[in-house]
């Protein structure tokens, strides 16, 4: 690829385009001298599925619409739930407001054609690109009766991280929640004990957010210092 012009192919036509990667590894002033330092590529994230979305994916999103529609007001409807519903390498994930989380849990655990019974914990991701939704939670659900999967995910502003807990509706979730407000600053409000789970106590800051500095020990090898690595170059 020639210098300073974009893959075509790295950026799909159904995919949310939220930044720009310049160079094979994005660092910068590394006097890279491998030839890709001309290389840009789209940092995506897949865009929303049309219907039909294939398997049993449709009949989980009309399940979980009319599960909604039946539980007490002021309960959501799908619409107001769901942001948007992403099929991407045969897998489903439904993006679902914060505001909106726990009804669209209890719906997928207690509706009879759905009865995602099992959550198998909570992770952390952080697209700082990816403006007023930097931080993301992702669910995975698993349907032991009807041998199903689906994932369920949550984004939010880094300046106001708060996604309500879903410990009393999955209880396994409360180690996975603190961990993941541990490493990445999500507070899962309503956790009856959010304490660091692996970092001490008095730990400052998060260090599996992306803008989080590797630090290291300076070392001196034949006279010569060698810096940490957040001091010795850049990286995205």
């Amino acid at each position: 690829m020639s210098p300073d012009r974009e893959d075509p192919a790295s950026a799909p036509d159904d995919a949310e385009r939220i930044s720009t990667r310049r160079g094979l590894f994005g660092v910068h002033g590394s006097g890279d001298t491998s030839g890709y330092g001309g290389l840009i590529q789209a940092v995506t994230l897949p865009g929303s599925s049309s219907r039909p979305y294939g398997a049993y994916f449709d009949e989980v999103a009309d399940e979980l619409a009319a599960g909604l529609a039946q539980l007490p007001t002021p309960a959501p409807s799908y619409d107001e739930a769901v942001e948007k519903v992403v099929v991407f390498r045969d897998e489903m994930t439904l993006h679902i407001r914060p505001d909106h989380l726990r009804a669209v849990a209890i719906t997928l655990r207690d509706r009879e054609s759905l009865r995602f019974e099992l959550c198998l914990g909570v992770n952390g991701v952080h697209y700082p690109d990816d403006h007023g939704r930097e931080l993301h939670a992702v669910y995975p659900l698993a349907s032991i009766t009807h041998n199903r999967r689906v994932r369920i995910e949550v984004a939010v502003p880094d300046t106001h991280p708060h996604i309500p807990t879903l410990t009393d509706i999955y209880p396994t979730n409360d180690w996975h929640e603190r961990e993941t407000f541990d490493f990445f600053g999500i507070v899962f409000d309503g956790h009856r004990s959010l304490t660091r789970i692996e970092m001490p106590d008095d730990w400052q800051g998060h260090p599996q957010r992306k803008d989080y500095p590797l630090g290291g020990v300076p070392v001196e090898y034949k006279g010569t210092r060698i810096e940490p690595p957040d001091q010795r170059r850049s990286y995205s």
